[in-house]
């Protein structure tokens, strides 16, 4: 009556602004660091860190299928899988029902739905951060 029970795959769609130019197929493991511009969006596995050009109005959306073990740095980044590393998103985090991550998040916009799990801290920053700190580095310097 209220759903098509396909609410977890529309959250996981960019949002209606921002056009997606790449996708890492459910099917594909990538072994090794991406860095992109525009939209990404990935449905496989990344194993290595996810970064956007430095200046870009990048998106990153990782769907319930996705995993990342790695790191991720973007502006904008909505996430309904599992990441294994840190999230930095210099503008807006998005994290969807199904998201499922362990690592520290930073951020300057936060939506969380009621679902999400987040293993590690949660750092709101005014500025965004150049660089992510050092393994084990929990000083907040920036």
């Amino acid at each position: 009556m209220f759903g098509s029970g396909n609410d977890s795959k529309r959250a996981a769609r960019p949002s209606e602004t921002s056009t997606v130019e790449g996708l890492i197929g459910q099917r594909m493991v990538i072994d090794g660091d991406v860095s992109f511009t525009g939209g990404l969006m990935v449905e496989g596995t990344v194993k290595g860190s996810i970064r956007a050009e430095d200046g870009s109005d990048a998106v990153l959306v990782v769907t319930p299928q996705g995993r990342i073990e790695g790191q991720l740095h973007a502006p904008k980044v909505e996430v309904s899988g599992t990441v294994d590393g840190d999230i930095v998103a210099a503008e807006r985090l998005i994290l969807g029902a199904s998201a499922k991550v362990h690592g520290n998040i930073y951020y300057k916009v936060l939506e969380m739905a009621a679902g999400a799990q987040v293993s590690g801290q949660m750092i709101f920053q005014d500025e965004p951060r150049r660089s992510l700190p050092a393994p084990g580095d929990t000083r907040d310097d920036e």
